[in-house]
């Protein structure tokens, strides 16, 4: 392509969608616009009904959706599949369609690229594009700028410092107050053992749970952010410092952002918590040395390739339109 493209991506309500469609943007290294979705209860229609449309948006999300239209339109999640579609039967010129999960069988042979997860273990089909875990937007940018702005406020906790970010329960499985004293237990123990601190951030999704970790996480040097306290949310701030990472294995952003990091990371995952789905996803990581189980002590010398699935979307992408130099 002889000049840069003109580039939208389709972010929605849900924040996980969003930050994956932006981290596959600003790693494309060139400018791009934002088209904020909102729905309409049309939208909560299957996919074939709406078909590719825009019946499922608001009046206000269609203002900004004409000509000139985009070269390349990145989308995440199945609600953005019709829209994305339509762009494309609307444009009089040729527009690449990048798809992150699998939106559903209608309409997908109108996407150029759809990343899928390795640990959904889709079919192997045309226009189908492997990565290992989620794109998301951590990069060694945006860590140094946040190590740089919390560096003075946790300067306090002694280290080594381990970051825990606990996750919770899911749709199918419950993380609970046990489990939560368990991890707790555990973190408060190496912590203990390497005579340095803790760096805890809960979820909303940690529930009831939250207490158990607190209560178990006391009797060491801590800070402890839970969900919904008042102030900066510290979680990029304690990935940034931290000399190690402690994650649950509940939610595949985390895990992939955890070891966005490339510092010591281990995932908490207990057998009755733990959806198939979510164990192929730590095997893989496990496998390609971008984490450890969370079994016995935490070893603090090694280290791993920064992980982050959007680097490896904006290369496929820039390979497929020959954007040779579009990340330069």
């Amino acid at each position: 392509m002889a000049t840069k493209p003109l580039i939208w991506a389709l972010c929605d309500d849900r924040p996980g969608n969003a930050s994956q469609v932006r981290g596959v943007a600003e790693s494309l290294g060139l400018p791009f616009l934002i088209q904020d979705l909102a729905y309409t209860a049309a939208a909560a229609l299957p996919n074939y009904m709406v078909g590719a449309s825009f019946g499922g948006l608001t009046r206000d999300a269609r203002v900004n959706l004409g000509a000139p239209w985009p070269d390349l339109v990145i989308g995440a999640g199945r609600r953005t599949a019709p829209v994305a579609r339509h762009i494309k039967a609307l444009s009089d010129r040729p527009v690449f369609l990048v798809q992150i999960m699998f939106p559903g069988e209608p309409g997908i042979e109108d996407f150029d690229l759809v990343a899928v997860p390795r640990h959904d273990q889709m079919p192997k089909r045309d226009g189908f594009f492997e990565v290992t875990g989620a794109p998301h937007r951590l990069n060694p940018g945006n860590l140094a700028g946040a190590a740089h702005a919390w560096a003075d406020r946790l300067s306090s906790l002694p280290g080594p410092r381990l970051a825990l970010v606990v996750g919770g329960s899911t749709k199918r499985r419950r993380f609970t107050p046990e489990m939560g004293h368990d991890l707790g237990r555990r973190a408060a123990a190496e912590a203990a053992r390497l005579g340095g601190s803790l760096m805890v951030t809960t979820s909303r999704r940690t529930g009831d749970a939250a207490p158990a970790v607190a209560e178990a996480v006391a009797g060491v040097p801590h800070r402890l952010f839970r969900w919904g306290d008042p102030g900066d949310n510290p979680y990029l701030g304690f990935l940034a410092v931290a000399d190690a990472v402690i994650v649950t294995g509940d939610s595949v952003s985390m895990c992939s952002e955890a070891c966005a990091t490339g510092k010591p990371t281990y995932i908490f995952a207990p057998r009755a918590a733990t959806v198939r789905k979510h164990g192929l996803l730590h095997d893989d990581l496990y496998a390609a040395g971008h984490a450890r189980p969370l079994y016995g002590p935490i070893d603090l010398d090694w280290s791993h390739p920064p992980l982050n699935a959007a680097d490896a979307v904006a290369e496929e992408i820039i390979r497929r339109m020959r954007l040779g130099g579009a990340a330069e």
